[in-house]
């Protein structure tokens, strides 16, 4: 991995900007954020449409090949949109897409390029309207959807359970599973004598992980300058 070569309090900086970011433009399109997100490069996160919720901890990755997008559609009134938990990861690129309820669970981790929807968006024979069925996904606790998989409407996913990358899952899949393929199967159960450690039971003391967290990063950046810095953006060598 290339050192990071800026100073502590630079890097402090980019962070103070980025949170500026998010209170700025995001948190208005929001019906809810809740307290201590984590949100790298917020400017290649997009919102469309509303409500859309999200709650405590929550971690979103923006990058400029993989923009992040959650979107809600709908000329219906009083409908839950997309409801995010406590502590969800979401990757860069991933899509989620509402027409009527998507929710999403605490310590649910997304992997990049991974869509969820709740609507077919056009009807099988009246192609020029979406269809006027309402339908719903949920995702239940500390469920794990892999890199580019498909999460299809009217789908429940339960509690612990990882959808292989690339899968298309169009039925329930039942807790504490491992399911894969197109359509999506379960191809083993998980271990119920195993402890599952989630990410609310890992990142869950926020005061303790900021810490760590600074701790870490003043000895990452250590020794760093300025002038260093700046040398390694404009003539970058092995040592800069």
């Amino acid at each position: 991995m290339i050192k990071d070569k800026r100073p502590y309090y630079i890097k402090q900086a980019w962070y103070r900007f980025q949170n500026f970011y998010v209170r700025r433009y995001l948190v208005p399109q929001l019906s809810a954020l809740g307290p201590h997100p984590y949100i790298i490069k917020p400017w290649y996160i997009e919102l469309f449409g509303s409500p859309i919720s999200i709650g405590s901890h929550a971690t979103l990755f923006g990058c400029p090949d993989k923009r992040t997008r959650l979107t809600v559609w709908s000329d219906k009134k009083n409908i839950d949109g997309i409801r995010i938990g406590d502590h969800v990861l979401i990757s860069p690129g991933v899509r989620i897409s509402a027409a009527n309820s998507i929710c999403i669970a605490d310590s649910c981790m997304l992997a990049s390029h991974s869509y969820i929807t709740d609507s077919d968006w056009h009807g099988i024979y009246d192609r020029s309207l979406p269809p006027d069925t309402q339908s719903r996904v949920v995702l239940e606790e500390n469920v794990w959807i892999g890199d580019s998989a498909i999460v299809c409407k009217g789908v429940t996913i339960g509690k612990n359970t990882i959808i292989g990358a690339g899968a298309v899952v169009t039925c329930d899949i039942p807790a504490n599973a491992v399911a894969a393929g197109n359509p999506a199967r379960v191809i083993r159960k998980l271990d119920p004598d195993r402890k599952i450690i989630t990410r609310k039971d890992r990142y869950g003391d926020t005061e303790k992980m900021t810490k760590i967290l600074e701790t870490a990063e003043k000895d990452c950046l250590e020794g760093n300058t300025l002038f260093g810095w700046i040398r390694s953006l404009i003539a970058p060598t092995r040592n800069y």
